[in-house]
């Protein structure tokens, strides 16, 4: 299954594979595809990345007539440029999702995307903050471990899929691609890009059920046989489905420019734009007495709630091939992301004694939640591909340098509550006044959404962290004989953190610098030509307080420790041992992968309070594992059959702690067993049909990377985040080559599920409930 090694690393760059990739998952009927192969250079490069590839005049037809007709679900490279080898020859779980996939099953936003994967849940934020989105891959936290085009996404934002051409994760610590944090994997999203290869044109547009309404535009116009651009636009509108007035409204706008002023020198320039107007939704709330969330809670979000996200980006990608072995390349990025949220949570709880209307009934009481970050962040990284022989065997060498400087701060508001309140509630500071959506009668009040009457302005930042990070980084490739392969890499990151945090009146500042080591080590293995086996062997390291929206809040990834405890941390190590197989099927449309993994956490820092840090010295109290097998397959069976399946089923345990009680126990929104499915089958040149189905099983709530919650006086879990099956349905009509209808129908069995909880239960995310779109594509 392996590639000449010499023109492996060019089948990474933009000109060549990336071109063809774009004309199969965009379809367009405008595709250069006639072109003569007679010579290779950048005006022809379809074709010459046919004849590199030995891609039929067949295939070339299909892709230029069928246009999406030809769903791609495999796609055999990654996006970060310096993994070279395909997928099937790389010693580790990568799930590659495509454009195809990605609108087949009618997600747009990176967290339902992800939601569904195996392997992958979802986690709440620290007192229901809201800032974007917290993902978990095998155990392990992942919302800063998010990256666009290889570079690291800082801070924490909504991601739209509008300016998306796939979607990858990395499953297992990755840290000599990533840099500090992926501990369990990372995210990277590859976006869409000019290219002089293809015309095409695309306009989409969507109306369904909860308002829902979407437009977008898909437009690459080469400029000359040197220059193109691409220009990718959004709009849309929507309710959360089966919750009236939880709604989100997003504008966006890519701009991308190429330009190749010669044949081995090309720049590409992106501007990308995205402001997300949203109203969030807290969910529902564990009951401790039935053990279950409650079911059917109104929606109580009030006029004054607001979830919003401005980002703004800038990159710029430089590509010199300096001859047939070395190549330079550079993606440098500025950004800026602006974010603010002040939402409503919901908790059952009973109106105190000396409530005037109905002492000691139950009821619901409303909360309020709210924050704003700014991120600033620049970020460079050059890339040194070298091909050569090295002793008698070849090698894929890749050398690189990083530069990282990340500006992030955290505030809140300052809120005013105009209307009186309708209740008094009892909790564990006395007895307070409170606002209730349950009158004294036992029914739902009038006009829940102007309960509260809020009001807010700016206020004070309570947290404004800085990190800068110097990277140096070397991986190759070793192509021992022809069924051997040998892949390792090394990673060093220095850096200084900065951290100034206002709490209760009282100014702590956090500053230290360290210095983290990494890499990985695998074999791979041809027993055939279509079968390998692998081994691998990865480590990842998190520093102390990363997560950039936490300020001292240890818990949930904020600093942990006293200013002077702070510079005697060490980083949370990570080791991952993994061993698999892959093998391709059915003329190498098909991909089988299978791996069992093993990862370790130690160093974790728990929050041990000064006394017991003047008896042990340190913070690093913790140790998890995790250990599972996956297994996965992903292509076309048929030619009418295409299909992608992912299956999961994992152990999480608590190893050691600074708290006896928790060993032994499972990770928090962490779930055993989870299962994706994803098929499309075409009934004929006109019809397809197909749906996905996602299962994940039970979890239980409780902080990031430590152990759930536990009631130790009744031997259970506290928060139980119950099982779930979700199933969702499509149908693509092809009216004519141009013109291309496509049916969504979400939760087609309208099941009423739970994606976290927050650890004390007083919030529950619900899925989304049974909704329809239509959708029209239109290629010109």
């Amino acid at each position: 299954m392996k590639l000449d090694s010499q023109i492996e690393n060019k089948n990474r760059m933009a000109l060549g594979a990336h071109a063809v990739a774009a004309a199969l998952a965009i379809g367009s009927p405008q595709l250069y595809a006639a072109q003569s192969t007679d010579n290779c250079d950048n005006n022809n490069a379809v074709a010459c990345e046919s004849k590199k590839t030995n891609t039929s005049d067949e295939a070339l037809e299909r892709i230029a007539v069928h246009g999406v007709k030809s769903s791609v679900y495999l796609y055999e490279a990654s996006g970060d440029i310096r993994r070279v080898a395909d997928l099937v020859d790389t010693p580790q779980v990568i799930t590659v999702l495509t454009q195809d996939q990605i609108l087949e099953a009618g997600k747009t936003d990176l967290k339902d995307i992800l939601a569904a994967q195996a392997g992958v849940t979802l986690g709440t934020g620290e007192n229901g903050n809201a800032f974007g989105d917290r993902y978990i891959i095998r155990g392990h936290e992942a919302r800063s471990d998010v990256f666009v085009d290889g570079l690291r996404d800082p801070g924490m934002s909504t991601r739209e899929s509008f300016a998306t051409e796939r979607v990858e994760i990395t499953k297992g610590p990755s840290s000599t691609f990533a840099g500090r944090g992926s501990s369990g994997g990372a995210v990277n999203s590859v976006t869409k890009k000019a290219s002089v290869a293809y015309n095409l044109g695309r306009v989409e547009a969507g109306l369904g059920t909860d308002d829902f309404s979407r437009i977008t535009l898909d437009y690459n116009l080469p400029l000359s046989d040197t220059s193109a651009i691409r220009i990718n636009a959004l709009s849309s509108d929507k309710d959360k489905p089966g919750r009236e007035g939880i709604s989100s409204e997003r504008t966006g706008l890519q701009v991308s420019g190429v330009y190749l002023p010669t044949s081995r020198l090309s720049f590409t320039l992106d501007g990308y734009y995205l402001d997300a107007s949203d109203v969030s939704d807290l969910g529902s709330y564990f009951d401790s007495t039935t053990r279950k969330p409650v079911k059917d809670i109104p929606v109580y979000a009030q006029e004054s709630d607001f979830l919003s996200s401005e980002v703004k980006t800038l990159t710029l990608r430089t590509e010199y091939e300096v001859n047939d072995y070395v190549t330079l390349y550079n993606a440098t990025r500025i950004g800026e992301t602006e974010n603010g949220y002040i939402t409503t949570g919901a908790r059952g709880t009973s109106r105190a004694e000396s409530d005037p209307l109905a002492p000691g009934a139950a009821t619901i009481s409303l909360s309020t939640h709210q924050g704003n970050q700014n991120v600033d962040y620049k970020s460079t990284q050059f890339n040194l591909f070298w091909d050569t022989n090295v002793l008698g065997f070849d090698s894929n060498f890749v050398f690189g340098l990083e530069f990282t400087d990340e500006n992030v701060d955290n505030g809140v508001y300052d809120i005013d509550y105009n209307n009186p309140t309708n209740c008094v509630t009892a909790g564990r500071r006395g007895d307070t006044n409170s606002y209730c959506i349950i009158d004294a009668a036992g029914n739902k009040v009038n006009n829940i959404s102007q309960l509260m009457g809020r009001t807010y302005v700016d206020d004070y930042d309570d947290a404004s962290m800085n990190i800068e990070t110097v990277s140096a980084y070397m991986m190759n490739t070793v192509h021992l004989n022809q069924q051997l392969d040998l892949y390792y890499g090394l990673r060093v990151d220095s850096f200084d953190y900065n951290n100034d945090t206002l709490s209760r009146g009282t100014e702590t500042t956090y500053e230290y610098s360290d210095t983290m080591y990494n890499g990985n080590i695998g074999l791979i293995y041809d027993l055939s030509e279509n079968v390998n086996i692998y081994a691998n062997y990865s480590t990842a390291t998190n520093i102390n307080g990363g997560e950039s929206d936490l300020g001292a809040s240890c818990g949930y990834g904020g600093v942990c420790g006293t200013a002077s405890q702070v510079p005697d941390s060490d980083p949370e190590r990570v080791e991952n041992v993994e061993l698999g197989t892959k093998f391709m099927a059915f003329d190498d449309k098909f991909m089988f992968t299978a791996s069992l993994f093993q990862i370790t956490k130690s160093d974790v820092m728990e929050s041990v309070g000064e006394d017991d840090y003047a008896a042990l010295g340190t913070l690093n109290t913790g140790e998890n594992k995790v250990k599972g097998i996956e297994i996965g397959f992903v292509g076309n069976i048929t030619d009418e059959l295409s299909v992608q399946f992912s299956a999961t089923t994992m152990d999480a345990e608590v190893t050691d702690s600074i708290n006896e009680n928790n060993i032994g126990l499972t990770l928090s929104n962490f779930a055993k067993d989870s299962v994706y499915l994803q098929v499309r089958y075409e009934l004929n040149d006109s019809i397809v049909i197909g749906g996905d189905y996602a299962y994940q099983s039970e979890m239980y709530a409780g902080q990031p990377d430590s152990a759930a919650g536990y009631d130790s006086a009744n031997s259970r879990y506290s928060i139980v985040v119950p099982d779930y099956q979700v199933v969702n349905l499509f149908a693509n009509y092809y009216a004519t080559d141009a013109l291309t209808f496509r049916l969504n129908i979400g939760n087609a069995f309208d099941e009423t599920y739970y994606t976290a909880a927050y650890r004390s239960g007083a919030f529950m995310y619900l899925g989304n409930a049974n909704n329809t779109k239509l959708t029209a594509t239109y290629e010109f």
